[in-house]
């Protein structure tokens, strides 16, 4: 089994509802991750940086994303990611061009709201990544998997379609 890094930046995926002030936050220890992890039984191995909705990231965030994914021991990166900004993130990365087999996945609906498509969507990225041979930058969302450039966001539709 390879040995893959989870880096959890944030994004929708991670959003929980704040019955207080009546607003979905980002919640910056991923919890959803780690209900995920106990629920399959295992360990995952996350890190987490930025903390942030996608739409609020910036270069200095993907600098920092880029740095800690070149500063691992592992091959192998999936980047829990925000999905309006994931496409952004994966170009950012790709022109760093970091020998990684990188996959960025998210979720259009938050894991604590409806855990269903948030885990789908993880666990597309998680086997893709196990079957990845090629370094590059790949994006996992909604039963589709490809490189970067293929993937992106319908928003008309409401999900990511190959291009």
């Amino acid at each position: 089994m390879k040995k893959i890094r989870i880096i959890s930046t944030g994004g929708t995926f991670n959003k929980v509802y704040e019955p207080l002030s009546g607003v979905l936050s980002v919640d910056a220890d991923s919890k959803a991750l780690e209900t995920i992890a106990q629920k399959w039984g295992c360990s995952l191995e996350v890190l987490n940086i930025i903390g942030k909705d996608s739409l609020e990231m910036n270069d200095a965030d993907r600098l920092e994303l880029s740095t800690r994914i070149s500063q691992s021991n592992s091959t192998y990166i999936l980047i829990v990611h925000g999905t309006d900004t994931m496409d952004v993130t994966a170009e950012y990365l790709a022109k760093a061009d970091l020998q990684k087999c990188i996959v960025l996945t998210g979720a259009m609906v938050p894991y604590s709201i409806d855990a269903t498509e948030a885990t789908a969507n993880l666990c597309l990225a998680y086997g893709f990544l196990h079957a990845l041979e090629r370094k590059g930058v790949h994006i996992a969302m909604n039963g589709v998997v490809d490189t970067y450039e293929k993937v992106k966001k319908d928003r008309h539709l409401g999900r990511f379609v190959l291009c």
